[in-house]
């Protein structure tokens, strides 16, 4: 193994992403050079971070690399893990800081079968008292309907359970918080989150959000402010633009107005509006008597927190036995004060591959109390920018360009690129950005 370059890291969540020095350091007699990674941001008693080491290479059955520290709860063993890169034999770990350590900075040790092979240091912090935070922004009210991020971080000695509830006679029923040992606060395994949803039957008004404990004690309250949009509020009618059309295996950026395609053809429908109604995220629905069953938009989180505004797209199938001519694609949103419809041909019969149809503008109608409408055109080009930025509000979430986006039937209308919506996120950076655009949102209300 002479000659080889060795590279640990020590790190803890959200570190990944930054606030990592890189530290020279020298073992094994100076027969090699290791280069040692250390987050400095601290951890605290109880928290895990992450051990890796890159450079050993491939290791026998029975040998073992160990990340040992005064700091660590016990020692950890280092296994081999996938990275995707060919001949990378990579090490990993997570390890737990001993809830009895106490802030400072301490010596990490790896060794290969007992022999150093590396040093570091990790910092611990000191322990936080038990927090129970709602997402809500003072001055800026919930909407029926609406997701609302609460949470309870109880990472603190002494603390135990893990049946946690949230109740408020703003929810329609008691809502249980739970921890993902997998998502992107993977280091703090006394974080328990959940999603509540606001009812749409829930009146203006303030209203407590009580979480209670294992037992069922109140353990802590939160005031929430429910408010439905008003004339004057820019999510009352948002501007929203589409309904778009793209291939299944074409690009969100390549989406046009109006779409061709044959009975039993395939392809996605887009929808955009930079202040969207909150309680509207999992009902937006595109409507057409051309489709086999309405359509459920879903929110792109890949977009989150790349500055653009939010989009939502889902597949439609067209019916098989659909006559050829022309069709209305409809949807409607902020709770029926705005209303858009762009047009699909519908050519030949039976499924199969067509050419590009021409673009367009959509055209639509929208209205105030149901009593005013106006008529005008879409003008802001689909054409956006690729990104690549993650998502997890305090919604847990991933890249929705997967598998449940895909619908049996082949694309009609396929310009031959990949099925990707700019952008994949993951982890704590799609997190970030889900917090982004509800603090956009409402910003701009």
């Amino acid at each position: 193994m002479n000659g080889r370059r060795m590279l640990v890291a020590v790190t803890a969540g959200a570190a990944l992403y930054g606030g990592v020095v890189a530290v020279p350091a020298a073992a094994d007699g100076g027969r090699r050079h290791v280069s040692v990674w250390v987050d400095d941001m601290g951890q605290r008693p109880g928290g895990l971070l992450q051990v890796t080491a890159d450079g050993l290479g491939r290791l026998r059955a029975r040998q073992k690399v160990i990340a040992s520290s005064p700091a660590f709860a016990r020692p950890v063993r280092l296994t081999e893990y996938s990275t995707g890169v060919p001949g990378d034999h990579s090490l990993l770990a997570k390890a737990a800081i001993a809830m009895s350590a106490r802030p400072g900075r301490y010596p990490v040790r790896i060794t290969l079968d007992g022999r150093t092979v590396a040093r570091s240091t990790v910092q611990v912090v000191p322990a936080k008292r038990p927090e129970f935070s709602v997402s809500q922004t003072p001055g800026w009210p919930e909407r029926p309907g609406e997701q609302l991020g609460v949470s309870y971080d109880d990472l603190y000695p002494g603390e135990t359970g893990h049946a946690f509830t949230v109740r408020s006679a703003a929810f329609d029923k008691p809502v249980a918080l739970t921890h993902d040992a997998d998502g992107p606060d993977w280091n703090n395994p006394r974080l328990f989150d959940a999603l509540p949803m606001v009812s749409r039957r829930a009146k203006d008004g303030v209203y407590t959000v009580t979480l209670h404990g294992p037992s069922g004690r109140v353990l802590a309250r939160k005031r929430i402010t429910v408010r439905a949009a008003r004339p004057g509020d820019h999510d009352y009618r948002g501007n929203a633009r589409g309904p778009f059309f793209f291939g299944l295996s074409g690009s969100a950026e390549e989406a046009k107005n109006r779409y061709r395609t044959q009975p039993g053809g395939t392809f996605n429908v887009l929808w955009k509006d930079t202040f969207p109604d909150g309680g509207e995220e999992t009902t937006l629905t595109a409507t057409s008597p051309a489709f086999q069953r309405p359509v459920r938009l879903e929110r792109d989180d890949s977009k989150a927190a790349d500055g653009d505004d939010p989009r939502y797209y889902a597949p439609a199938r067209i019916r098989p036995d659909l006559a050829p001519g022309s069709y209305p694609v409809t949807v409607v949103s902020h709770h029926g004060r705005v209303k858009r419809t762009s047009q699909i041909v519908v050519t030949g019969t039976g499924t199969g591959a067509t050419t590009g149809s021409g673009t367009g503008r959509s055209t639509g109608t929208e209205s105030t109390s149901g009593t005013k409408s106006t008529t005008g055109t879409g003008t802001k080009s689909p054409t956006e920018p690729n990104s690549t930025t993650g998502n997890k509000s305090t919604a847990s979430t991933a890249s929705t360009t997967g598998a449940k986006r895909t619908a049996a039937a082949p694309d009609e209308n396929d310009p031959g690129h990949p099925a990707v919506l700019a952008g994949a996120g993951a982890g704590v950076a799609a997190a970030a950005g889900a917090g982004f655009v509800l603090w956009r949102r409402r910003m701009a209300r």
